[in-house]
């Protein structure tokens, strides 16, 4: 079968890939669209230290093949969104509703793939560009039908992680003023996110004139090409600052830009190594900076909660997609993400 594979050094997009079959507590997918984000570059270029070989992807949605064992909540032909989270569903986290944290779904990654009889590694518990993956039974979300499957597949990350970030991690409350530095993928869904929590003032920032129309479709109320304007509209400072981009300066920017009891919130992903640095007496007046894994999310609950409000209307995925590559143009697709020209493309099989 069909699979996109970095070897350490390059980028394959491989026929010979093989996969083993679900045991128990598995599920086997067919993938029929996988959204290719920024977190898949990042393996390649070494922003995300990750073992090698690996079969990429972790942005999915397709039909149920085979079930192990104990699955009863799906069945094959059931189609499904993807999550990455591979939790265990047992440990004190898990109890707590805070899968994210589960040690189990942190820095584990199995190898259920192989090629030539050697074994690969499965990104992010997922591993979406494949035409076949396994998951475990947590991770596969059943979803209506109606859903078309490319706009489906983004659910299983952009919109868990940027919807997730302004509801569940931030709390965004009617009213509220948020600022989002980034208006990628992770970012319209920030937007969306505080727009459906009922954020008063939303503001979009990026350096791309040509992203303020969809912004503003997201939800942004105001868009900047910089954050040098952001005291004219908010010259408190705003409520919630989510940084989407992933650089230290940017973060940096967003603690400064916090009203009183603000608070920053981490999203984008700068090197393993970079450290940012903030003015400490900026603090004192109850802000604060918050980490966010995968939105703070319980999939099983969110997933489904976000495809009933995208059948509603008040949810956005159709205008995600803004292209779709068969899984051989993964280079041009690859290319269009780094240079900014899609919000999210959509690699199908």
């Amino acid at each position: 079968m069909r699979g996109v594979v970095f070897d350490g050094e390059r980028v394959r997009v491989v026929d010979d890939l093989e996969v083993r079959d679900p045991g128990p507590g598995e599920v086997g997918v067919a993938i029929s669209a996988a959204g290719l984000c920024h977190s898949d570059l990042s393996v390649v270029d070494g922003t995300i230290p990750f073992p090698v070989p690996v079969v990429l992807g972790h942005e999915g949605a397709g039909v149920v093949e085979a079930v192990g064992e104990g699955v009863t909540h799906v069945r094959p032909g059931d189609h499904v969104a993807l999550s990455t989270l591979a939790n265990c569903g047992a440990c004190a986290d898990c109890d707590r509703g805070r899968p994210t944290m589960c040690r189990s779904a942190i820095g584990r990654p199995g190898r259920p793939f192989a090629r030539d009889g050697r074994p690969l590694y499965q990104f992010a518990s997922n591993s979406a560009f494949a035409e076949r993956t396994v998951v475990k039974a947590v991770q596969a979300v059943r979803i209506p039908k109606d859903i078309p499957l490319p706009s489906a597949a983004l659910i299983g990350c952009a919109v868990v992680t940027g919807v997730g970030a302004a509801l569940n991690r931030a709390r965004v409350d009617r009213g509220d003023s948020v600022l989002v530095i980034g208006t990628g993928g992770i970012g319209l869904n920030v937007l969306q996110g505080a727009r459906i929590a009922g954020a008063l003032r939303i503001v979009a920032v990026d350096a791309n004139p040509d992203k303020e129309a969809v912004a503003r479709r997201f939800g942004a109320t105001d868009f900047l090409t910089s954050t040098e304007g952001v005291r004219d509209v908010l010259p408190t400072g705003a409520d919630h600052a989510f940084e989407c981009v992933g650089r230290v300066e940017l973060i940096r920017q967003a603690v400064d830009l916090l009203d009183r009891h603000g608070q920053a919130v981490l999203l984008g992903v700068p090197p393993a190594t970079a450290d940012a640095s903030f003015r400490v007496s900026s603090m004192y007046l109850d802000k604060s900076i918050l980490g966010c894994r995968y939105g703070s999310s319980r999939p099983q609950r969110d997933i489904a909660l976000y495809a009933d409000l995208y059948r509603e209307g008040r949810l956005l995925l159709d205008e995600l997609v803004t292209a779709t590559y068969p899984v051989e143009d993964f280079e041009k697709a690859a290319q269009d993400a780094r240079e900014g020209r899609v919000a999210r493309g959509v690699l199908t099989f």
